[in-house]
């Protein structure tokens, strides 16, 4: 891949351009990387402060007032609330209930379960169900 940098002091703001025949994984990689935002903070267990990737979250959620971030192993916590993280996540996101997001690409799959109730179960295990609420909405992202 080339790579070509121009230094314009009269820009505000730095922006990105890649011209590339198609996505590849590359691509979308370095696409997650330049869109980061420095505010994707979280704290560990150990109370260290961590920059969270959006392709790393799995879920978001919202349990005894505290906002947990939950990545393939780890789970985080989060000052920010829930509304705040899905401005920042943006596209590739979806609230599936008053208290949780998930990332549609980490889903597994969706099973019916009590009531009409579904159950959506992410790739690393965590589950939550999708509320009468938003159903329509990730059943027509997914054309069900």
């Amino acid at each position: 891949m080339k790579v070509e940098l121009k230094l314009s002091p009269e820009l505000t703001e730095a922006y990105a351009v890649i011209h590339a025949p198609a996505l590849t994984e590359e691509i979308r990689r370095l696409l997650d990387l330049f869109s980061a935002k420095q505010s994707l903070l979280a704290t560990d267990a150990r109370e260290r402060t961590v920059l969270l990737r959006p392709a790393d979250i799995y879920m978001v959620q919202v349990e005894d007032g505290r906002t947990n971030i939950r990545c393939e192993k780890q789970t985080y916590t989060s000052g920010k609330r829930l509304y705040e993280w899905e401005a920042l996540l943006g596209d590739g996101f979806m609230r599936i209930s008053k208290g949780t997001l998930v990332n549609l690409s980490m889903i597994d799959s969706i099973a019916p379960s009590f009531q009409g109730a579904v159950c959506c179960v992410l790739k690393n295990g965590c589950k939550d169900y999708i509320s009468r609420k938003y159903l329509p909405a990730f059943k027509a992202y997914f054309g069900l």
